[in-house]
């Protein structure tokens, strides 16, 4: 199958991005500017600006004395950006393959996708109609090629829908300016040779070209005519399994929410069965009427395809939607899957299948509300390097010889905390310390232990210590350590 690419030309992104902020703001043609250098130079005009003859790279003093009433705002690249990235995530509703063509377009890879709308020109009309909607003007096309595609949406306002394989004779009509998208020094330069359109780009010899303009330019006009593809990135890798559901009526209250999600759970877990997968990462992706979308992200320890679990942790999630005018289509993506043929999971190392399957959805439940973690015992010297945090339902390795003896901190700190500590000579162990607020006099104390530096690792650059076992009168053993010019500190608790 062939692909095939939409794109969409969003031609005042900033102008409305900024109308939607402040709707307050009057009807004059608004503009966006930025400084270059001493200059100050015009980015983005609307179209009430554009008809009054004002353009992109116009000196500000110039607009303002040709449209006196010419409303202005500083340009805002990154959040325009932002804006666009969005956007993407809307077009997600048509194709996972949905990424942006800075600065005003997107890209979507349609390939497989457009029957399930009625069709290429039904899904672009879908398309542009929404976005109309929502205050946006905006031009599209379809082509076989991702840069032909957006070079027509760009150059054309008839929304056309191309034929894959003619992308040389769509693109040979094209004004260089938008087809390739060059600024307006190059632009001068090649007009200055009579050079205007792609179709005179194509006559000329390839070699005088790349050595006038450089091998830049050629790669464009390779991608424009469909001689090279042009990758796209999507805003987001495709999942590995989806259930969607486009509603008649849009969601507003929690029960329906609910039960859209009980919808969802169920078609997508009947997939994961027949596929014998289980998921570890899903996401539920709501699209607003206004545009909006919103996601609900888990995870699970163990792969999992029980529909009654899924939506346990689904729940308190779910209170941070905001529906406000409702959803008009939800879907639910498998991010990370697993093989889970017969769901037999033993790396928790239980017994019965119930007590592990237990205490798996136990852990995924807590894990939606705190940090779970599980410790690993590692072959260091040092008590901050000792242990690693593994995943809760992860198999540990087993501990290195003498990891566990007794003279061990039974609780490591992973930050050691500075400590003030009295000790009667410079090589003495400590007489006193401070803790609790309270000085406290050291009942025992054994020690010094001389711990070196691990030299073999190449990002260890601490000191040398010493370390005490301290006792309190209260009852308390401490693992305490002197070293260089970090002083006293606490590293952890003593059985």
């Amino acid at each position: 199958m062939s692909r095939r690419f939409l794109a969409l030309h969003l031609t005042d992104l900033a102008m409305a991005r900024i109308r939607r902020a402040e709707p307050e703001l009057e009807e004059a043609p608004l503009a966006t500017w930025e400084a270059s250098g001493s200059r100050r130079l015009l980015v983005a005009v609307d179209a009430a600006a554009a008809s009054r003859g004002l353009a992109p790279g116009q000196a500000l003093a110039d607009a303002q004395a040709i449209a006196p009433e010419l409303l202005l705002r500083p340009a805002d690249r990154d959040g325009d950006a932002r804006a666009l990235h969005g956007l993407a995530l809307w077009a997600r509703r048509y194709t996972p393959l949905a990424a942006i063509d800075p600065p005003q377009g997107l890209i979507l890879d349609i390939t497989g996708c457009d029957h399930l709308f009625g069709g290429e020109a039904t899904l672009l009309a879908d398309a542009l109609a929404r976005l109309q909607r929502a205050g946006l003007a905006v031009q599209g096309a379809v082509a076989g090629a991702a840069a032909t595609a957006a070079a027509l949406a760009r150059s054309r306002a008839d929304q056309p829908i191309a034929v894959s394989g003619i992308e040389a004779a769509l693109a040979a009509p094209l004004p260089l300016g938008p087809a390739l998208r060059l600024d307006a020094a190059e632009l001068e330069a090649l007009a200055r040779l009579g050079l205007r359109r792609v179709r005179d780009l194509l006559d000329q010899p390839r070699g005088p070209l790349a050595r006038r303009f450089g091998q830049a330019l050629l790669d464009r006009l390779d991608a424009v005519t469909g001689r090279r593809p042009h990758a796209i990135q999507p805003v987001q890798p495709p999942p590995e399994l989806a259930e969607s559901l486009d509603l008649l009526e849009p969601l507003i209250t929690r029960p329906a929410i609910d039960a859209a999600l009980d919808r969802l759970l169920a078609g997508l877990c009947a997939k994961l069965r027949l596929a014998g997968l289980g998921a570890r990462r899903l996401a539920l992706l709501a699209w607003r009427v206004d545009g909006a979308v919103q996601e609900v992200a888990i995870g699970t320890g163990l792969p999992s395809r029980d529909p009654a679990h899924l939506r346990r942790l689904f729940a308190e999630g779910l209170g941070g939607l905001q529906p406000d005018l409702g959803f008009e289509r939800m879907a639910l993506e498998a991010r990370a899957t697993d093989r889970m043929e017969t769901g037999a999971q033993t790396s928790l190392g239980l017994g019965a299948r119930q007590d592990w399957a237990a205490l798996a959805e136990l852990l995924d439940r807590l894990g939606q509300r705190l940090r779970v973690q599980r410790v690993a015992p590692v072959a260091s010297h040092w008590p901050e390097r000792s242990v690693a945090a593994l995943d809760p339902q992860a198999v540990p390795p087993p501990p290195p010889p003498g990891w566990s003896r007794p003279d061990q901190p039974l609780l490591r700190l992973r930050r050691p905390k500075p400590l003030e500590v009295v000790a009667l000579l410079p090589d003495a162990p400590p007489a006193s310390l401070r803790w609790q607020g309270m000085s406290q006099r050291v009942l025992r104390a054994e020690g010094p232990l001389r711990l070196e530096p691990e030299w073999w690792r190449a990002e260890s650059r601490a000191e040398r210590r010493d370390a005490y076992r301290v006792e309190l009168p209260c009852g308390t053993r401490l693992l305490v350590c002197r070293g260089g010019a970090s002083g006293w500190r606490l590293h952890g608790y003593l059985p």
